[in-house]
């Protein structure tokens, strides 16, 4: 006899097979089924074909694998130091190299994701081709309010970059004490008297343009500094971006790794702040009607190509700063109806964005959203509202109570969502409303607002029945070096047991299903979201088209890796 199975004997213990212990196990058994008939992604898992059935306990098969595996510290390239205790949905920092290495990211990766609904144009940049952008650019200068001498102002004090067709010769440093403010210094002799010469000058640069590893851990910082940081690099990523013949040169690259990713549509929201250089001139433009025209005419080129034919298309959600004041929010508003009469394709809808904690509330913002709507009646233009709101850790202070005018303004989708899961009567509006949350777990996880993917709130919305999807926000920003969704979605799968392959294609035809791909009334957003695929509008196609790419990408991993797993094991 086992010695196992004699001290059981022996003391009475009952094996597992006792009618008893069965029972109890039965029980548990349709307990859990009945949890997860409350789960969001409840149809979509009902409706799986035989195929993305198998490509799905593939899945479950290699992740059950890796975790065994890979996320240990007897890898054979196993982490060190403060790295070395590895586990799988440990802090994306810590995990992104050896993510990169796995099966799951290889599939993921191929996996198609639908739309990216959530995403800051400034911050969808590939950085390591900016800064390339920088040196091969004629004409672009750097300069600052005061030098950037000290340890301090190298690492917070402000500056921008500026196109500039001819400045006179001079022999100014911006390192030094007599640098005069504001004096434009080329960037080749910036580079070249930087300490440690042009490659620690890009490091420098490399540092002030991305949350890097070291902040990203230091969440006893708190929220309010790591915004410092990650706030202070939009005005510099914007002074270069959005010179005419590297913003046209950006945008096709952004769509070309877009693609490559799984991503058929994108989404972005931008401020409006940074002026737009046309090529060679030393004025910004007056408004933004050349931006509009080159995001088209770039878009349209890219659909033009092979690699572009199923890309579906791309527009802006115009995005107020929150913290600005009456007049400047007001110009904002007028802007963005404009635009959107002269470019009504690629201007989707109005946000605010910004650090919800210091910012204006929504409350505050009513009486500006109430004269925005009444203009948009009377300039006969329909512009929605995508709100951020509960991006945040506060329970019941005015930010978090941004959920509750998001909802009650008519917002369609809501950015973030963080804090959420604290408000059951809310989570019911959001249900009864079909109101979409625009997940962003890495994003949530830098900016400090969970510690890693193991404590994001998003699975206890799921399991609730909200309708969400993933988004990655501020990749370039974030330390994720692509523009693409696979790291969030890798770090959903790895993280999260109860999502699954299957939980993950839920994900990504809510964003299909939730996408502005045209204007439309609120009543025919709620009845093309109820259809579905079954529809007759562009959303109802543009579903059909995904779930044909799903069933393609499953018929994948079947092929590629169903051979190579084990389903006997218990």
């Amino acid at each position: 006899m086992d010695p196992d199975e004699e001290w059981e004997a022996t003391e009475g213990v009952p094996r597992m097979e006792d009618k008893f212990i069965q029972q109890y196990l039965n029980g548990r058994d349709a307990l859990v089924a009945q949890e997860k008939q409350k789960r969001s992604d409840r149809l979509f898992r009902e409706a799986l074909s035989p195929t993305a059935f198998e490509a799905c306990a593939i899945v479950d098969q290699i992740r059950f694998e890796e975790q065994q595996t890979l996320w240990t510290p007897e890898y054979e390239d196993s982490l060190s130091g403060e790295r070395a205790n590895a586990y799988p949905g440990m802090m994306f920092m810590l995990a992104r190299d050896r993510m990169e290495k796995s099966k799951l990211w290889n599939i993921v990766r191929r996996m198609p994701k639908g739309a990216l609904l959530h995403s800051h144009l400034e911050a969808m940049v590939d950085l390591d081709w900016l800064l390339k952008q920088l040196f091969e650019t004629e004409g672009i200068y750097i300069k600052a309010t005061a030098p950037l001498q000290t340890p301090n102002e190298l690492l917070k004090a402000p500056f921008i970059f500026q196109y500039c067709k001819t400045v006179s010769s001079q022999n100014n440093s911006i390192w030094t004490e007599s640098y005069p403010p504001n004096a434009l210094i080329s960037i080749k002799k910036a580079a070249e008297s930087f300490s440690g010469g042009e490659e620690e000058f890009v490091n420098w640069l490399r540092s002030r343009l991305t949350i890097t590893y070291e902040e990203s851990l230091k969440h006893h910082e708190g929220v309010n500094e790591v915004w410092r940081k990650f706030t202070s690099i939009f005005p510099i990523i914007g002074s270069l971006l959005f010179y005419e013949p590297i913003f046209r040169k950006w945008i096709r690259r952004m769509f070309e790794q877009l693609r490559q990713d799984g991503v058929q549509y994108v989404e972005l929201r931008h401020g409006f702040v940074a002026p737009f250089i046309r090529e060679g001139a030393d004025d910004p433009d007056e408004d933004y009607s050349q931006f509009f025209k080159a995001f088209g005419e770039e878009l349209k080129a890219f659909q033009a190509t092979e690699e572009g034919k199923n890309f579906w298309g791309a527009r802006i959600i115009w995005s107020g700063i929150r913290r600005f004041d009456k007049k400047m929010i007001i110009g904002a508003m007028k802007e963005c109806i404009e635009m959107k009469k002269l470019y009504p394709d690629l201007v989707a809808g109005f946000d605010f964005v910004g650090q919800e904690d210091l910012g204006r509330p929504l409350a505050e913002l009513v009486p500006e959203i109430f004269w925005f709507k009444k203009r948009c009646v009377e300039e006969g233009v329909d512009i929605p509202f995508f709100f951020h709101a509960g991006e945040c850790l506060g329970d019941g202070d005015s930010t978090d109570e941004n959920l509750f005018d998001a909802i009650l303004l008519g917002t369609r989708r809501i950015g973030h969502g963080f804090s959420l899961y604290k408000h059951p009567l809310l989570i019911d509006m959001v249900k009864d409303k079909k109101i979409l949350i625009e997940s962003c777990p890495i994003s949530n996880e830098v900016l400090r607002l969970s510690a890693s993917i193991m404590s994001h709130p998003l699975p206890s919305l799921l399991a609730r029945g909200v309708p969400c999807s993933l988004s990655n926000d501020d990749p370039a920003f974030l330390g994720q070096g692509s523009n693409g969704m696979t790291h969030d979605f890798w770090q959903a799968l790895q993280g999260w047991d109860n999502l699954g392959l299957a939980g993950l294609g839920s994900l990504a035809e809510n964003s299909v299903r939730w996408a502005a791909f045209e204007d439309c009334s609120s009543k025919e957003w709620l009845h093309e979201i109820k259809m579905g695929a079954v529809g007759k509008s562009i959303r109802a196609t543009r579903l059909q088209e995904w779930l044909a790419s799903w069933e393609d990408f499953c018929r994948w991993v079947v092929s590629e890796y169903g051979a190579d797993e084990d389903f006997e094991r218990e």
